[in-house]
């Protein structure tokens, strides 16, 4: 029995392309204890292959952590299964807002050890002591109080292009940093309304108990996150105080929330909030860039990643050997990020 992709990226984004029908993206995740990671990642893995399920999934002893796309000829099937798995059973959905179904093309199911990278030691503090559950009218309310603190719980570069009215947004890079960072920044605003949001709700769940634990009494979150929040206030005509797009972890790379461009182009400054992988393949590094400065660069960062690509492929393998990340030829990721962030400020 397959339980695992064969197959080589370029022909499944092909056949992705060519499907006739089409696929709903949504997000899901539940912390539940899984004594069996193993186990349950093959059946779930099979179940969902003979569904034409697409996207990621992380499971840990912790809970499931998912995203994904389902055709839309085999969404009564899909949910079926959920209710008839013990894991999985009434675990709330969370439908892209944006969604051409084009998100993933292939499905990969990984067991990791935590479903969230935090850093923290779950044993030293109470992890299902979490904030108070916020829908998007009551997230409105709390936010509109003069006193309340509003904290954006994702990275950096998802925080650019899109965020709520008001929040901090933590300049870190990853989620492990970001939490000793927020309590930083929080530690004398202990008496404070605190409330966080984040893509989805999933870090939400354990930075909010990791706040309590320093001793943090009135604090609250965004439940289901962004996804949830603008599927509600689409759905009963509330103020939307979400500006831009919300970063996503797939192909799409982002939906829109509300017309608003709150961010730049990384290369020239003007209003941008597309992010893109630099094209040159010894370097990716996930940036903003404009239609214009696409063209210009050929969807590179830097002229040095753009010199590197007009050289002919033998040259490049050649100036590669020996070497890691592209040290032959470009330059280092970390180099170009205070760049990046410089701009960002300006």
């Amino acid at each position: 029995m397959l339980l695992h992709n064969r197959v080589n990226k370029e022909e499944l984004k092909k056949r992705l392309m060519d499907e006739p029908f089409r696929r709903i993206t949504l997000s899901f995740y539940r912390y539940i204890l899984i004594q069996n990671t193993s186990i349950f990642r093959d059946q779930l893995y099979f179940d969902l292959d003979q569904l034409g399920v697409f996207g990621r999934i992380y499971i840990a002893r912790e809970g499931i952590n998912a995203q994904i796309s389902v055709p839309e000829a085999n969404w009564k099937a899909f949910e079926d299964y959920l209710e008839s798995n013990l894991f999985l059973k009434d675990v709330p959905l969370k439908i892209a807002v944006e969604d051409d179904g084009k998100s993933f093309y292939m499905l990969n199911v990984k067991i990791r050890k935590k479903l969230v990278a935090d850093g923290l030691d779950d044993d030293s503090f109470d992890v299902t002591n979490v904030g108070r559950h916020l829908d998007a009218v009551e997230f409105n309310e709390i936010t509109a109080q003069d006193d309340a603190i509003l904290v954006d719980m994702r990275n950096h570069y998802e925080s650019e292009i899109g965020h709520f009215e008001g929040a901090i947004c933590p300049d870190a890079d990853t989620f492990r940093e970001e939490l000793p960072l927020v309590l930083d920044l929080l530690k004398d605003k202990k008496d404070k309304p605190i409330v966080l949001y984040c893509t989805g709700g999933i870090r939400c769940e354990k930075a909010s108990a990791f706040l309590k634990h320093h001793g943090f009494e009135n604090v609250n979150q965004l439940y289901g996150g962004i996804i949830a929040y603008a599927s509600q206030v689409k759905e009963s005509g509330l103020e939307n105080r979400f500006k831009g797009k919300n970063f996503v972890f797939d192909e799409r790379l982002g939906e829109r929330i509300s017309d608003e461009i709150v961010s730049k182009c990384h290369q020239c400054g003007n209003p941008a909030d597309t992010h893109t992988n630099c094209a040159n393949s010894d370097c990716h590094l996930l940036f903003i860039q404009c239609s214009e400065c696409a063209e210009k660069m050929q969807g590179c960062c830097s002229d040095t990643c753009f010199e590197f690509i007009q050289l002919p492929l033998d040259q490049q393998k050649e100036l590669r050997k020996g070497k890691k990340d592209g040290e032959a030829y470009i330059h280092h990721k970390s180099r170009l990020r205070p760049k990046l962030r410089e701009l960002k400020r300006s």
